[in-house]
């Protein structure tokens, strides 16, 4: 296929802006020619495709081949993807559904090999990826990096295991990603040498700084959960080739509203200059990854968007390997009919599964380590407070807003973990999810025993999904692949999340995203407090702790 188009040529490098046109032929650029000056104000501006640097696909609930059809709309051609949370429950069968799925759609997925499954020793998974099956992974053509390195006291201690991974993936050429929340000072400068080389996982630019001044790439995150884009854009000024745009964890909702492209416009905004903020969000992850993603070059793909301008961000069309894949708010990818895959194997619960017995059954209160959630942060306070004892079982307290939070094993049956967490703000009903990074159990909150287990329940009857139950009123978005995922068509998806979403926060949470909050009150790897299926977590010292 041949066709030409004359643009606005936005030369990042040379942080110029020309007249152009541009020849595509058999799906890569042809020719670039300047043309004559005219009045070129009503044409669009020419630029590479935006890429996310560091996304788990599964966070949005949608399967790679529906998360491209809505990503194309904002103008992203490629995401560096770590299959992380699918490995976690099925393995390496999860790790090549990702794959053989992302082919089937004109986008540029670039998978890594999870370093981690499972996370951490202290909660169960769905599977185990070991040494040996990373470095096999490793040597793959269409495996481009070691995904997120988080057990970083591993690398620090130089265990065999995690020397391996790190080993391999030098062996490989591949980079190695980071993720290493707070560590500071010579252990982060000794984490950095031994091959990481870049972190997402940043929440002060005092942090950023030093971490780049080792020699480590930033990656500036802003996601569903996690923000930090407000804390980061600076470091955009003086160092903008070290730095990425990523959104880690992006919930459908969010992904119908923007992307990449809606970080481009708030940094313009914030006053970083134009050629800087492209260079981040467009050039900055082809370079680190070497990925095969177009950079406008004759010879190159033809991955390329038309913007109205280069404030707002707005995407015209968006270009993959010369196929026209979006224009004017419109995907033009078809729905792909996917396979099924899941670990789902526990039965439903009774109330008396979730109560929490009192240390002394006669007593009138107990004092309790509870869980302080941020909005907008993965990272967790540890707190203690007094709660009620009824009937010889310790209640939440929702004047305090202090409610139960239950993690259920979802591989096998187990006894429920249970903790108390401040912040949810939930009046009646309970939340549930089997998103629950890492090992995806089922995590649930809510004000009482009965709500859990009926929240609990319905995940469990779909095989996996988020539920909202109170007033009444009950909700669930069934996710049946892998129980963190579905097939349908994204946009619907989205619309169903918006409803449960809109339930959770008519229950009384006050947070932005209460099911992102609720996936990652699981996550060990992430400080200071968490629970797993086997108890609360103290992620400073890295260990179990008793209530």
């Amino acid at each position: 296929m041949l066709f030409s188009l004359t643009a606005q040529f936005v030369d990042i490098l040379l942080e110029k802006i020309y007249l152009v046109e541009l020849t595509v032929k058999d799906g890569l650029i042809h020719d670039i020619k300047k043309v004559p000056v005219k009045e070129a104000s009503a044409l669009p501006f020419l630029t590479p495709g935006f890429v996310d640097a560091h996304v788990h696909i599964e966070s949005s609930m949608l399967i790679p081949s529906e998360f491209a059809r809505l990503a194309v709309v904002h103008g992203t051609v490629g995401t560096v993807s770590d299959p992380h949370e699918i490995a976690n429950v099925c393995g390496l069968a999860g790790v090549e559904f990702m794959i053989e799925n992302g082919k089937t759609v004109p986008f540029k997925f670039n998978f890594g090999a999870p370093s981690c499954v499972p996370a951490t020793v202290f909660e169960t998974a769905g599977a185990v990826l070991n040494a040996d099956e990373v470095e096999d992974l490793l040597s793959r053509k269409e495996i481009k990096y070691l995904s997120e390195m988080m057990n970083f006291p591993g690398v620090l201690n130089q265990e065999p295991e995690v020397m391996q991974k790190l080993e391999a993936a030098r062996k490989n050429q591949k980079p190695v990603d980071g993720h290493a929340p707070g560590l500071r000072g010579n252990l982060a400068k000794q984490y950095i040498e031994a091959g990481i080389s870049t972190d997402h996982e940043c929440f002060t630019a005092e942090e950023a700084l030093e971490k780049l001044g080792f020699g480590m790439k930033i990656l500036v995150r802003e996601g569903s959960a996690a923000k930090n884009f407000d804390a980061l854009v600076g470091l955009m000024h003086e160092h903008s080739d070290q730095t990425m745009f990523c959104s880690d964890d992006k919930h459908p909702d969010s992904l119908v509203a923007g992307h990449i492209n809606q970080l481009c416009a708030r940094a313009v905004a914030a006053g970083i200059d134009k050629f800087k903020v492209l260079k981040t969000a467009c050039l900055n992850p082809v370079s680190h990854y070497q990925l095969d993603i177009g950079q406008l070059q004759v010879g190159g793909p033809a991955d390329f968007i038309l913007l109205n301008d280069l404030n707002g961000f707005e995407v015209l069309q968006t270009y993959i390997d010369g196929e026209l894949v979006a224009e004017n708010g419109e995907s033009k990818i078809e729905i792909q009919a996917s396979q099924n895959i899941n670990n789902f194997n526990c039965l439903k619960k009774t109330p008396a599964d979730f109560a929490f017995p009192a240390e002394k059954p006669s007593a009138e209160k107990q004092k309790v380590t509870v869980i302080e959630a941020l909005d907008g942060q993965l990272i967790t306070n540890k707190t203690e407070t007094e709660l009620p004892v009824k009937d010889g079982f310790v209640e939440p307290d929702l004047e305090k807003d202090v409610l139960k939070i239950c993690v259920v094993n979802r591989y096998h049956e187990a006894p429920v973990a249970k903790a108390f967490i401040k912040n949810f703000g939930l009046k009646t009903g309970a939340l549930a999810s089997s998103v629950a990074h890492d090992s995806h159990n089922i995590v649930a909150v809510g004000t009482d025993d009965e709500s859990i287990c009926k929240a609990v329940n319905l995940i469990i009857e779909a095989q996996g999904g988020i539920s909202c139950v109170g007033k009444g009123l009950e909700k669930v978005l069934p996710l049946p692949i892998a129980g963190l995922m579905s097939a349908a068509d994204g946009y619907e998806v989205a619309k169903s999340y918006t409803e449960i979403d809109a339930l959770a926060k008519h229950l009384g949470s006050q947070l932005s995203a209460p099911f992102m909050t609720l996936s990652f009150m699981a996550l060990l790897v992430i400080p200071h407090l968490k629970l797993s299926d086997l108890g609360l977590f103290d992620g400073d010292g890295f260990k179990l702790i008793n209530t």
